[in-house]
């Protein structure tokens, strides 16, 4: 099981990060949200991958950060149509982020299906981005349309659903963690981070 931890703008924390088994290291390039990532911070150097989250962002903007930053993903988190996605795809790999509701229509994501590489699910709230919240995982449990990351409110004592839903369902590749998993917005707790690998991984996925 891969993890991404997102929310990242603490020089610390990226460097301590860098050095555990993590796949993904988000970074927030919307400048409403708390963990809006420094212009000054350095992202040269990293061996993880490196993903840029953008939210209703205009093509041009998301291609100059992704060559500033030597981006491996971009993010969508916004209202992005799948023709901007698909025009994305021809320079870098792209995720698209689905705000899910209880009562969402996994249906609406059909016409995206082509347009990215991989889905990403996160809790429908009233501004964009994190919630730190949860919803109702069984919406996605079966779905099997395209390779996900699952988000949204992930703490350690979600660690045994999400590794009944990976026996389950192939699909679903990688989580993704950040405010719970944070001593203040954008600066993360290492050692509890550490012991989330630990327990996810365990030798049994």
């Amino acid at each position: 099981m891969k993890v991404k931890v997102c929310g990242l703008n603490n020089p610390s924390s990226i460097s301590e990060l860098n050095k555990v088994g993590i796949d993904f290291m988000g970074f927030i390039f919307f400048n409403k949200s708390p963990r809006f990532i420094s212009k000054d911070l350095i992202l040269s150097n990293l061996s993880k991958q490196k993903v840029g989250v953008f939210v209703n962002e205009n093509f041009e903007t998301i291609i100059n950060y992704t060559k500033k930053y030597n981006l491996a993903y971009v993010q969508l988190h916004g209202d992005e149509e799948p023709s901007l996605c698909k025009k994305l795809m021809k320079v870098v790999k792209v995720i698209k982020a689905f705000r899910v509701s209880n009562d969402y229509d996994i249906n609406l994501t059909n016409s995206y299906i082509e347009c990215c590489d991989y889905f990403l699910f996160d809790t429908k709230s009233d501004k964009f981005g994190g919630s730190g919240k949860k919803f109702d995982w069984g919406i996605i449990r079966k779905f099997t349309s395209k390779k996900f990351i699952l988000s949204g409110g992930i703490d350690m004592s979600s660690i045994e659903d999400i590794n009944k839903i990976k026996k389950e369902n192939k699909c679903l590749v990688a989580v993704d963690i950040n405010s719970k998993f944070e001593i203040s917005p954008g600066t993360k707790d290492v050692q509890k981070i550490k012991i989330f690998l630990n327990k996810l991984n365990d030798g049994k996925l």
